[in-house]
């Protein structure tokens, strides 16, 4: 079985929303997606998305995908890659199809001169951290990730 990993293309949209959803669930965190074919068509398909995304087949059939964007260190004064999903349909984990896309994801911050590719992990995902250990990637227990949404948001947009 073939393992191809391929940008994903507008027509992509209702499985990648399919994908957010079944790793939302693995999060515990359903609820929480508020993502719509309209938000994915702007975000990362239209002129000007930050975003990107790929999409992971084994046999033409897709099987996972991943989401990512450009960041940019001042202290390195280049870009970095940012993984904000990686996700792989249960029934292919154990397939290389993880590793696949990471792999393609390092090419890219490679070939874009990154000078890091980074993500966040639940701390209670012990098979991914497990995985993401095996491949040499490192924790980063120094920073605390911070974040702001709904009226936090709004009010300090506000102030």
């Amino acid at each position: 079985m073939t393992i191809q990993i391929r940008p994903a293309a507008i027509d992509d949209t209702d499985t990648i929303l399919r994908f957010v959803r079944d790793l939302a669930v693995y999060e515990n965190a359903e609820q929480e997606v508020l993502s719509t074919p309209a938000h994915v068509h702007k975000t990362m398909f239209s002129e000007g998305a930050t975003a990107h995304g790929l999409i992971c087949e084994q046999d033409g059939h897709a099987i996972g995908f991943a989401v990512y964007f450009f960041n940019y260190s001042t202290w390195q004064g280049r870009n970095g890659l940012y993984l904000e999903d990686l996700y792989v349909d249960p029934a292919y984990r154990g397939s290389g199809a993880g590793k696949a896309i990471l792999r393609h994801l390092a090419r890219i911050a490679v070939e874009k001169d990154c000078g890091r590719f980074e993500w966040s992990v639940l701390d209670w995902n012990t098979p991914s951290i497990q995985f993401y250990d095996s491949l040499g990637a490192k924790p980063q227990s120094e920073w605390i990730r911070y974040r702001m949404t709904g009226q936090a948001l709004l009010d300090l947009a506000q102030a």
